[in-house]
């Protein structure tokens, strides 16, 4: 099917995505439709780079155009006719650069496919999930048939409350008639005593059959708290657990709340139920009345099943989180942050009246060292529905902040424990009170425990101990939980890590990734899942080089530099030297893969495939690239103009094609820079770009930065790229090019002028130089080479490739 006919077919929410896509006017979305065949038959990327195909294609378009307008003016289409000759004019701006367009296109093109991945990975999910969401699915049917077997059910108590209400009401009718009337007759006494007897029987029995049944209410009441307190909420907070630490799990709190809500509706209808039942005792009651003796012990448990069920409805929907924090869950000191409670009960006439406050580690342990914290900012919040979108009752705190109290023991323990900052856990606690139709409840929630850091270095530990914490426990009020921490097994540490780069990227881990992690952990195995991960491997081991540090600084590396790639799927990444060389070997001459350093903290490298002279593959692998090197080039440069030194210092690109048989411009040029600049009004200069080589021999890529910035052994101080000389002499951006201290041929002046003044700038550093687009562009002028004899003689080829 063509990629526009499978668009039009989208779900909603995607074809909202492709409306947006579209509600721009680089490309209608008429024209779109009606030239979708011809559109996704042209060569757009190509088309990019080659001016004369853009030019030709720009051409059709408006051919194109015109065809599409002489159709409307057949049909009659008034106002398609206008539309596609305002269209062609737009078009027009293109003229003068059709690459431009043709750029335009080619990203519609692809959004268009992240569009449609979107979809096939909603399906796939979908599918892999099938028997579990089955299962959800079924649990979730089953449990709204009970709530909607107890709501019938209330609504039956309802009406049977009524006919009780009226056969007492004949009964004391009657007997006040009775009562009022003088019988002398005794025989017609005993009559009237019959009769009373059969309507006191018939009462007493409709009392006790609806007692019986308020009785099953409660029953079925008390079987749906269980399900929703014990099972329903725990398995809600368990994944907001692994939420906070990246998992894909649904923490929307709607569906629990109609759940409670329907519950504590019932309830209070119950309790109405109770009250009408005592106040039809207090009009007519007789011996052995039901109503006197059960009735009590039904009211204590209906308040008994009410309260629990309202004390478990008070929770914490948004862990308290910084705003510019790693995650949730780590507090820095005098840094705001915020935190979201929700009542899972829904009654209108509470908005406003519920006030919750904010207090801090109430039952802090007795630990030596133990900090303690005060709450400062707005501490009390009433729960209201505007602050929620779909209209919860909602107290959110936005502007909370933690002070350390400075008492003179400070934590003065009787305890031998011994915790680190980031492994000291708090937890903050919630209060609030519910008054309704003469019930009071004193309610609390509390946080997931939190782990409080006074300097951003800790940052990365107190995360490393957030992930730690959700991941193996379910106690979330175990603040001693580091004192003695129990071990990971490998599938839930693995699947832990593919989380952070899931919640970064949008990409996890593969099970060829995370194998690696495994062998790099555990060494060669057969089956790792028997394998387990103590929290001192994790976080503590090979300090300062700890195993986190290490995969905590490739995942910043990814989500900073590379996401787009990485999202993509071009960066194999986790694959160990010995796998790589074994996937390489068997390619063609050129094929390379890119892969995390496992060394270099946050680095990463690529590898390729040579062939020697003996024809025998040889891997070559080129020294990693850090966050120094990716802040000033973006990778996809470096891997685009990368080279190295052949024979005869002759430079060579050996990067040819993606593994495993992507060409290179294929995979990565999507994300090339497009060529720009703009003329000065003084002085037109050379484009200059940075470039990344290695010498055959030693294989380092250096760093074209300055001097500081060299990295591993042989590293050698270089010289910062002027990128532009200054066009006014005496301005303050004037620097001193290299070339400025180059005396040229006088008989050079002539070839320059005709060159329109552009100067030749060359870094006198063997592994930069600058690549012209006017050199590639242009028939190169013959300047004389003897003007240049202060240069290397064997860098003049590089130059003027």
């Amino acid at each position: 099917m063509a990629q526009w006919d499978r668009l039009r077919d989208l779900p909603a929410p995607y074809t909202q995505q492709l409306h947006e896509l579209y509600d721009r006017d680089a490309l209608p979305m008429d024209v779109r439709h009606y030239l979708s065949a011809w559109i996704e038959k042209q060569e757009w990327r190509r088309a990019a780079r080659d001016h004369d195909l853009a030019m030709a294609l720009f051409q059709v378009l408006l051919e194109n155009l015109d065809i599409q307008h002489s159709r409307f003016v057949q049909e009659e289409s008034f106002l398609m006719q206008h539309n596609f000759r305002r269209y062609k004019q737009n078009f027009q701006r293109y003229l003068d650069d059709p690459c431009a367009l043709a750029n335009a296109i080619l990203w519609f093109l692809e959004k268009e496919k992240e569009i449609l991945q979107s979809v096939d990975l909603t399906e796939q999910v979908q599918c892999l999930q099938v028997a579990h969401e089955a299962m959800e699915m079924s649990s979730q049917q089953d449990l709204e048939r009970k709530m909607a077997g107890l709501r019938n059910e209330v609504q039956c108590m309802d009406h049977t409350m009524f006919c009780l209400e009226e056969q007492q009401d004949e009964f004391d009718f009657k007997f006040q008639t009775y009562s009022m009337e003088a019988v002398v007759d005794e025989a017609g006494k005993k009559e009237q005593e019959k009769v009373f007897q059969l309507l006191i029987n018939r009462l007493d029995e409709r009392r006790k059959s609806t007692l019986s049944d308020l009785d099953k209410i409660l029953d079925r009441t008390d079987d749906l708290i269980g399900i929703l307190v014990k099972k329903e909420l725990v398995e809600w907070q368990r994944r907001q657990q692994k939420v906070c630490i990246g998992a894909p799990d649904n923490v929307c709190l709607d569906q629990l709340e109609k759940w409670f809500t329907c519950v504590a509706v019932c309830l209070f209808q119950v309790r109405e139920f109770l009250g009408k039942l005592q106040e039809l005792m207090e009009k007519v009651s007789y011996g052995n009345d039901p109503v006197k003796a059960q009735r009590p012990a039904m009211q204590k448990r209906a308040d008994t099943l009410l309260k629990d069920l309202l004390k478990s409805s008070f929770v914490v929907e948004t862990q308290p989180s910084m705003p510019q924090g790693k995650g949730p869950l780590v507090l820095r000191t005098s840094v705001q942050f915020s935190v979201k409670t929700r009542l899972l009960v829904k009654f209108p006439e509470l908005n406003h009246s519920m006030k919750v406050d904010v207090s801090m580690d109430r039952e802090a342990p007795q630990i030596k060292g133990y900090r303690r914290f005060n709450v400062l900012g707005t501490k009390t919040k009433a729960l209201n529905m505007a602050e929620s979108q779909s209209g919860g009752m909602v107290a959110d705190f936005r502007h909370l902040t933690l002070k350390e109290q400075k008492s003179g023991g400070g934590g003065k323990g009787v305890s031998d424990i011994s915790l680190s900052v980031t492994e000291e856990l708090h937890i903050i606690y919630f209060d609030t009170a519910f008054e309704m139709k003469g019930l009071s409840v004193e309610m609390q929630a509390s946080s997931i425990p939190v782990v409080i850091i006074s300097n951003s270095s800790q940052q990365q530990s107190a995360w490393a101990s957030v992930l730690w914490f959700n991941l193996l426990s379910v106690d979330t009020k175990d603040v001693v939980f580091f004192a003695n921490s129990p071990a990971a097994t490998w599938p839930q540490f693995g699947e832990m890590l593919s989380w952070q780069f899931l919640s970064a990227t949008k990409r996890g881990l593969n099970e060829d990734q995370l194998e690696m992690i495994a062998h790099r952990l555990f060494g060669k195995q057969k089956n790792y899942d028997t394998c387990k991960v103590a929290w001192s491997k994790f976080t503590k081991e090979n300090t300062p080089d700890t195993f986190w540090l290490w995969f905590d600084g490739i995942l910043v590396m990814v989500k900073t530099y590379l996401e787009d790639m990485w999202r993509d799927g071009l960066i194999m990444g986790f694959v160990s030297k010995g796998k790589e060389k074994s996937l390489l070997k068997k390619k063609q001459r050129g094929t390379f893969l890119l892969r995390f350093s496992e060394s270099v903290i946050g680095g990463i490298t690529f590898s390729w495939v040579e062939i020697t002279i003996t024809g025998e593959p040889d891997v070559k692998t080129v020294q990693p690239f850090t966050k120094v090197d990716l802040c000033q080039i973006p990778f996809q440069e470096i891997v685009r103009n990368y080279q190295i030194f052949e024979a005869e210092n002759i430079p060579e690109c050996p990067l040819l094609y993606l593994y495993p048989n992507t060409p290179k411009d294929e995979a990565f040029g999507k994300y090339y820079s497009n060529k720009s600049g703009s003329d000065s009004l003084y002085i037109k200069y050379i484009k200059t770009k940075l470039v990344f080589v290695s010498k055959e021999k030693t294989l380092e890529a250096r760093s074209p930065m300055s001097s500081d910035m060299g990295q591993g052994e042989g590293s050698e101080p270089m010289n910062a790229l002027c990128g532009e000389t200054a066009e006014q002499d005496g301005s303050p951006h004037s620097q001193q090019s290299p070339l400025e201290t180059y005396h040229p041929d006088p008989m050079l002046s002539d070839a320059v002028s005709d060159a329109d003044d552009e100067l030749l700038m060359y870094l006198n550093n063997p592994n930069l130089f600058a690549d012209s687009d006017i050199l590639q562009d242009e028939p190169l002028p013959d300047f004389g080479l003897s003007g240049f004899n202060c240069l290397p003689p064997q860098t003049c080829g590089s130059i003027f490739q």
